[in-house]
């Protein structure tokens, strides 16, 4: 046991176990707390490791006794016993700032408002078809500190929550990407919006000039913020079209890709994924790609036979001539603004659930030219009534997603779309957004 270092894990889901089995790897003194129920096979990971831990309650005397703590990302810093840890000063931090001490494997960190499952996924995909040893983590696969102690990666492709880049310090990645940067959990911020573009722009700290930060050239919000920052390492812009300094882009309808090791070039018609949020996606996983210098065959294969990821824009179902459309993953506006964009018929969107400071304003339009009806789905409604109400000439509630798939199929004309794209997050009605995602489609399957 390492002397004196005690280390004290808040949350023992995917992210905390992970870090309790690395530090106890790593000679600490380890204990988990977490203040709701453990599952049990966090549990049995735990006992196998002989990790001390608890469930259902914070127990000070064994927390504020820590030389460090490692943070699940889901604890807000509102709660009592973070308050109480940063009264005493113990430092906080992450698991993937945790783990990232215990390894020299490249990185390649992945964040955005929108998107950023995606692109990890498909950055994963062309990495793991070239035939690199590499690991997912993040907010998809097994936490980063698992694979770390007990399978570790030459590369990792992480996703990066704003939660999870709080408590990151030290921490570089090798390849930055940022997607977008949207309102979004301004609830865990204040409701100020700098706070959570502050909160993004913590994944290029500490990054080189022997570093690459790949982000959407025409963000508002980043190509404001660039101004302010000025960061010392190689920049790789991309857009939908090129304008001076943008190193990928489309050009007539081909993907085109420019960086020190190549020029990459793909018939756009050729990609697996469709819409114009992903060939964002396609663009920034192409870069990265490019940039660790795999095969332009390598790229352009997995590029065209990416399957593409659950509960985002994922086809359930035809029922009666009607598409029913599975995007359980948007949990904030922006997500959904990219759905309706590419619909192309009528449709019927459920929608609704823990309002995270949401401003609709953004879908407005959207939602008048393309939405026959509205099915608001959630425990209080309210806000989604007051901004739409009068906009729209057929709005329903539903109180579960049996209630809200029935209504919408009585909604919906041969030729239409059902879409579930909700702005919110899952937490008044459902366990998580997989969990939402997975009855809606149980629900469409049994009509």
């Amino acid at each position: 046991m390492k002397e004196g270092r005690r280390i004290v894990i808040l949350g023992g889901g995917e992210s905390g176990t992970g870090a309790a089995i690395l530090a106890k790897k790593e000679g600490f003194d380890v204990f988990l707390s977490d203040f709701s129920v453990i599952l049990p096979s966090y549990r049995e990971k735990l006992n196998a490791c002989s990790i001390s831990w608890e469930e259902g309650q914070h127990t000070e005397e064994l927390i504020l006794n820590a030389d460090e703590v490692i943070k699940s990302p889901g604890i807000p810093d509102k709660a009592a016993i973070v308050g109480k840890l940063k009264k005493r000063g113990i430092p906080i931090i992450s698991e993937i700032e945790f783990a990232g001490r215990y390894t020299d494997a490249k990185m390649v960190c992945i964040t955005g408002s929108n998107g950023k499952t995606t692109t990890t996924m498909l950055t994963y995909h062309i990495l793991k078809r070239a035939g690199l040893d590499v690991g997912l983590a993040g907010n998809v696969g097994n936490s980063l500190a698992l694979q770390v102690a007990e399978d570790p990666h030459e590369v990792y492709v992480i996703e990066l929550s704003s939660f999870q880049l709080d408590n990151m310090y030290d921490f570089k990645a090798d390849i930055a990407v940022l997607l977008n940067i949207t309102p979004d959990h301004l609830d865990r911020y204040d409701y100020e919006m700098q706070h959570y573009i502050d909160a993004k722009f913590r994944i290029i700290q500490n990054q080189t000039e022997k570093d690459a930060f790949i982000f959407w050239n025409d963000d508002p919000v980043i190509t404001q913020e660039m101004t302010a920052h000025h960061p010392e390492v190689t920049l790789y812009p991309f857009a939908e079209a090129y304008h001076p300094g943008v190193r990928a882009y489309t050009k007539g309808e081909t993907l085109i890709l420019e960086t020190s090791n190549g020029t990459f070039t793909m018939e756009e018609d050729l990609l697996a994924l469709t819409g114009t949020h992903n060939l964002y996606n396609s663009l920034a996983s192409g870069i990265a790609a490019k940039v660790l210098d795999i095969k332009d065959e390598h790229i352009r294969a997995a590029l065209s036979d990416f399957k593409g990821v659950e509960h985002r824009l994922e086809k359930v179902a035809r029922v009666r001539g009607v598409d029913y459309i599975n995007d359980s993953k948007a949990t904030n506006v922006n997500s959904c603004w990219y759905a309706l964009g590419s619909m192309q018929t009528k449709t019927v969107l459920i929608m609704g659930g823990t309002d995270k400071g949401n401003d609709y304003t953004e879908i407005e339009e959207l939602v008048k030219k393309k939405v026959r009806a509205l099915i608001f789905l959630g425990k209080d409604n309210s806000k989604l009534h007051a901004f739409f109400d009068g906009k729209i000439n057929r709005i329903e509630d539903a109180s579960s997603m049996r209630e809200a798939v029935a209504k919408a199929y009585g909604l919906a004309e041969k030729g239409d779309t059902v879409l579930l794209s909700p702005c919110c997050a899952s937490f008044d009605l459902f366990r998580n957004y997989e969990d939402r995602g997975e009855q809606f489609k149980q629900c469409v399957r049994e009509l």
